[in-house]
């Protein structure tokens, strides 16, 4: 599932509080490897959309599905997958504050040298479990 199938499942799923999610594909229709995939899946990249976290949150906010938003993203600078603009977190991010989404509702961080191992995530993961505990006290 991964990263991408948190912040989908989130954003589809109302019940959930919170995502958060390290180094997700955020944009798949873009991404190479998405649209790679979709085809794979659906035999059509343009069938991927309604599985696209991005177009997901920007239909979010279109369809006035009035709900609390809480999603944290952080991605490495040095993530080889990054450099390849495969994640597009920046695409993610500038949905959100198309959509009205203010940074303490979605943040989206690049944490400067890291890539996509097990250092990053361990390096953030304490983070991430106190900003979900958040809102499991809300």
């Amino acid at each position: 599932m991964g990263g991408h199938g948190a912040l989908t499942i989130y954003l589809r799923e109302s019940s959930f509080r919170s995502a958060s999610a390290f180094a997700p594909i955020c944009h798949p229709t873009l991404a190479p490897w998405g649209k790679k995939a979709f085809e794979g899946y659906f035999a059509d990249a343009k069938k991927g959309e309604e599985h696209d976290a991005t177009l997901l949150l920007s239909k979010l906010k279109l369809d006035k599905k009035e709900r609390e938003v809480n999603i944290l993203i952080d991605c490495g600078t040095a993530d080889q997958f990054y450099e390849q603009k495969q994640l597009l977190p920046e695409a993610f991010e500038r949905t959100a504050r198309e959509a009205g989404y203010e940074e303490k509702q979605v943040q989206v961080r690049l944490q400067e040298g890291y890539d996509h191992s097990y250092y990053f995530i361990s390096t953030f993961a304490p983070e991430h479990v106190h900003w979900h505990a958040k809102f499991l006290k809300a």
